[in-house]
């Protein structure tokens, strides 16, 4: 867990980190983007850190060019490097890829959780939210963490310090 407290956290907080890279792999789909983000400056060691942490977000959505420009990267990483991959459509990433990596599927927030989350987050806002808009916020997110936010953050637009159902 972050801690929220140390120069490392505040820097990534603050989107500072220079050894943070990420690439929406959504958007720089192919073979380019991958060298000029990732295997051409794997090379660099680490500016501020002990390691350089490089995220993909959508990662499946890179070509085959690019997969193939990435592998002998993700084969054999200078061990100050680390690759973490995100896809919503594991069956998109090719077998050569997953068979090198270590895998964490993540799952839906349980509703006590998500209700706590809320919670938490409605008293930071100096906002009172009724039990009920709560259950309501997080049966209508399904266990997504960043829905459930998001419908919080509407209700809380509306101006009001007490959100009842009415």
């Amino acid at each position: 867990e972050p801690d929220n407290d140390c120069d490392a956290c505040k820097e990534v907080s603050a989107g500072r980190c220079i050894d943070l890279i990420e690439m929406d792999a959504a958007s720089h789909t192919g073979v380019d983007n991958v060298r000029e983000a990732i295997v051409e400056h794997v090379r660099f060691l680490p500016a501020r850190w002990k390691r350089k942490i490089y995220v993909i977000d959508e990662c499946h959505m890179l070509s085959a060019s690019a997969w193939n420009a990435l592998l002998k990267t993700l084969e054999e990483p200078p061990e100050y490097a680390v690759f973490i991959l995100a896809t919503t459509e594991l069956h998109k990433v090719p077998a050569t890829i997953v068979s090198r990596c270590q895998r964490f599927e993540f799952k839906r927030i349980q509703p006590d959780a998500m209700a706590g989350r809320l919670r938490h987050l409605a008293e930071d806002e100096g906002l009172r939210v009724a039990d009920d808009v709560i259950a309501a916020i997080v049966s209508s997110a399904d266990g997504y963490v960043r829905d459930a936010e998001s419908l919080l953050d509407q209700i809380a637009s509306l101006g009001e310090k007490k959100i009842t159902r009415e």
